[in-house]
């Protein structure tokens, strides 16, 4: 028989149990429900990190398009301030933005200094003594360097490369000068002739040139209003003939005076293209270059030829900067 003394003695000693019991029971559940929490937050994380990486590819995809939409609202601006504008303001305009980027060529040589004198050509002749008979006779009396040939070319690049015909520059022992727009005359050297699509690459020494923009002429229309820029007949810096495609994908055969130069795929135009304009831009109202001038049927009525500038974009980038 228990007493009092062990009685409460037992009853403490259940209550301890009972305690530790439910402690560890506790225990249990907190630690359950810590991992819980913590298998939940991963998730959570995980799908945080998805939507995180789904939102940084729509950005992405934002982005680019937001670039093409202020690509097209550009474009439609420019076919907008094009709509608008008169014919006249627009000519005005682009030959205002690309005529300081056209240069005059100089082509420029060492020729003979010829000086004449009067001989009898009979000498001593007395049969022919009284009679005052003379012709001229020429002699060299050294070199003298003159003026050759002229034609046009256009800068493409700040730093003075300037995109011409090869047949412009084709002499190598010839000196070229080019003459820009505002009066100054530099001496340039040929950096390359390509004489397969007859075009050249001519530097002339400084920085900060007027570039002329380089168009596509795989988008040109037959119709389409051009405009031609060049040194007319040698003479004239800057004439500027206005006209429109007159036919596409052209063949031309010409001889440059040195050899015969087939040509295909050119751009034919009734804009008035002179002698000395060879080597000049052909211009779209939008302010591009999209031709180098290169050729015109003498006593024709207006057809002119022009390389599409596409062809001069793979020389311009292999040679230029």
């Amino acid at each position: 028989m228990l007493t009092p003394h062990r009685k409460r003695i037992l009853g403490s000693v259940m209550l301890i149990a009972v305690v530790f019991a439910a402690v560890y029971v506790l225990q249990a559940q907190t630690e359950e429900y810590i991992a819980e929490k913590e298998r939940s937050m991963d998730e959570k994380l995980l799908i945080l990190q998805q939507q995180i990486a789904a939102l940084n590819e729509r950005v992405q995809e934002l982005t680019g398009a937001s670039s093409q939409v202020a690509l097209s609202v550009k474009e439609l601006q420019n076919r907008k301030d094009v709509r608008e504008k008169s014919q006249d303001e627009l000519l005005t305009d682009v030959v205002a933005k690309i005529a300081p980027s056209v240069v005059s060529i100089v082509v420029s040589k060492d020729v003979p200094k010829l000086e004449v004198t009067y001989v009898n050509p009979f000498g001593d002749d007395p049969f022919f003594k009284d009679f005052d008979f003379k012709v001229p006779v020429y002699r060299q009396k050294g070199v003298e360097r003159q003026k050759v040939g002229a034609g046009t070319g256009f800068v493409v690049s700040r730093d003075g490369y300037i995109l011409t015909n090869r047949h412009v520059v084709a002499d190598p022992s010839a000196t070229y000068t080019a003459l820009l727009s505002d009066g100054k005359q530099l001496a340039g050297r040929v950096i390359f002739r390509d004489p397969q699509n007859d075009l050249a690459i001519l530097k002339i020494d400084g920085d900060n040139f007027r570039a002329a923009p380089l168009g596509n002429s795989g988008t040109l229309k037959l119709g389409q209003t051009v405009i031609a820029i060049g040194n007319a007949l040698g003479q004239y810096n800057n004439s500027v003939s206005v006209g429109i495609i007159s036919g596409l994908n052209r063949t031309l055969e010409a001889h440059d005076g040195r050899q015969l130069v087939r040509l295909s795929g050119v751009i034919q135009t009734d804009a008035a293209i002179n002698p000395g304009n060879s080597g000049g831009p052909l211009i779209t109202l939008s302010g591009e270059v999209i031709g180098v001038n290169v050729a015109t049927v003498i006593g024709s009525s207006n057809i002119s030829f022009s390389i599409p500038v596409n062809t001069a974009k793979t020389l311009v980038d292999n040679y230029v900067g």
